[in-house]
C-alpha cells in the first residue's frame, strides 16, 4: 500500500487496484502500456491432492497479427484504458485494470484467463446461469457504475476476445490456481473501523488521499477513488468486506502482497466499505428491503449504520 509516486509510475505495467490499502499505479495518462511479457502458455498441470491446476497465460507479444488479433488488442486497450475506450458504458472514474491487475494477467487478482474458462456458470447474485458476456455486462453495471453494453456490442466482443486469447491452453471447467481473490480467514478480533482507519492513514492515504477520493492527472485517474460518487457502487463485489480483504491481502502493498496480517486486511477493508458510494442499481426504493434482498450477509455494510449514517441511504 505504501510507496512513492515515482515507484508507482515506473514500476507498474498497468493501472492497478482500487481497493483500500492499495497503491494504484497507472501508465502515463493517454499512454497504454502493453501487458507484461510472459512465457508462452504453459501446459496446465493436472490438479493433484485437490490442489487447483497451475497455468501461465501467453505472452503479450504473441497476440496474432490478423483480424482476430486486432480484436484481441482492442480488448486489451479497453481493459487497460476503459475511460478512453468505453466511456459510454462507464459511470465512474475506474478502469477494468483497477481490479484485475497487470492488464488482467496477475494471479490472485481475478485474472481474466481464469475467469473465461469458468463460464457459463450459475451465479447466486442473479440466480441463473450466466454466460461470460453477461458476466462482463455485470462488471460495467456494478464495478464501473455504468450501463451494460448490449450483447454483440464491439466492446463486449473485444473484451471476450482478449480473455479468450489469454486463456489459450487453459483447461475448460477446471479451477485454476490464482482464480479470483484468495479467501482470508477471519482474524482473531472482529474487524474494526477504528483500527482500519489507522491502517488506511499509514499505508493508503498517500495515494488515495485522506478522503479516499484518489488522485488524477488532468482527466486521467492515477489513483482511483475508494468510495464516493466516482467509485464502484453498492452492487459491486468489492463492497463486500471479505472480497476486499482477499484482494488487499494478496496484492497490497504494491509488489508486497501477503505482508499485511489477516487482521489488518479485514480492518482496512471494513474501513473502506463503511463509506458511502453510488446506490445499488437494483435498489427497490427501501434500503432495508434492498439489503434483505441483495445484501443479507454479515460482511456487507449496505444498510448498516456507521457514525450515525445509514449506508446506502444517500
Amino acid at each position: 500500500m505504501k510507496t512513492t509516486l515515482s515507484a508507482c509510475l515506473l514500476g507498474a505495467p498497468a493501472v492497478l487496484a482500487f481497493t483500500a490499502g492499495s497503491v494504484h499505479c497507472a501508465e502515463t495518462p493517454g499512454h497504454a502500456q502493453p501487458a507484461s511479457k510472459a512465457a508462452e502458455p504453459a501446459p496446465s498441470k493436472p490438479a493433484s491432492g485437490g490442489k487447483p491446476a497451475a497455468f501461465t497465460p501467453p505472452s503479450a507479444d504473441s497476440i496474432p497479427n490478423d483480424e482476430f488479433g486486432k480484436m484481441v488488442k482492442q480488448g486489451e486497450q479497453i481493459f487497460v484504458n476503459t475511460q478512453q475506450n468505453a466511456r459510454q458504458y462507464v459511470g465512474n472514474s475506474l478502469n477494468c485494470a483497477n481490479c484485475h491487475l497487470d492488464a488482467g494477467r496477475k494471479a490472485d487478482a481475478s485474472p481474466m484467463w481464469a475467469a473465461y474458462i469458468s463460464y457459463p456458470a450459475y451465479r447466486s447474485k442473479n440466480k441463473h446461469v450466466n454466460t461470460f458476456a453477461e458476466r462482463l455486462q455485470g462488471c460495467f453495471r456494478f464495478s464501473m457504475n455504468g450501463k451494460a453494453p448490449p450483447l454483440g456490442d464491439t466492446t463486449l466482443v473485444a473484451l471476450e476476445s482478449y480473455a479468450y486469447w489469454m486463456a489459450t491452453g487453459a483447461p475448460v471447467g477446471t479451477k485454476l490456481a490464482g482464480r479470483g481473490y484468495p479467501a482470508v480467514p477471519k482474524p482473531p478480533l472482529p474487524a474494526d473501523y477504528a483500527r482500519g482507519e489507522k491502517v488506511y492513514a499509514q499505508h493508503c492515504a498517500l495515494c488515495h488521499g485522506a478522503d479516499g477520493q484518489g488522485q488524477a492527472s488532468g482527466s486521467a485517474t492515477v489513483f482511483p477513488p475508494l468510495w464516493g460518487p466516482k467509485s464502484f457502487n453498492w452492487g459491486a463485489g468489492m463492497h463486500d468486506i471479505k472480497n476486499a480483504a482477499g484482494f488487499i491481502k494478496a496484492n497490497m502493498p504494491l509488489g508486497m502482497g501477503g505482508t499485511l496480517t489477516d487482521q489488518e486486511a479485514w480492518d482496512v477493508a471494513t474501513f473502506m466499505d463503511s463509506h458511502e458510494r453510488p446506490q445499488d442499481p437494483r435498489f427497490t426504493g427501501s434500503v432495508q428491503e434492498t439489503r434483505k434482498k441483495y445484501h443479507d450477509d454479515p460482511t456487507s455494510m449496505y444498510g448498516m449504520t456507521v457514525n450515525g449514517h445509514v449506508l446506502g441511504s444517500k
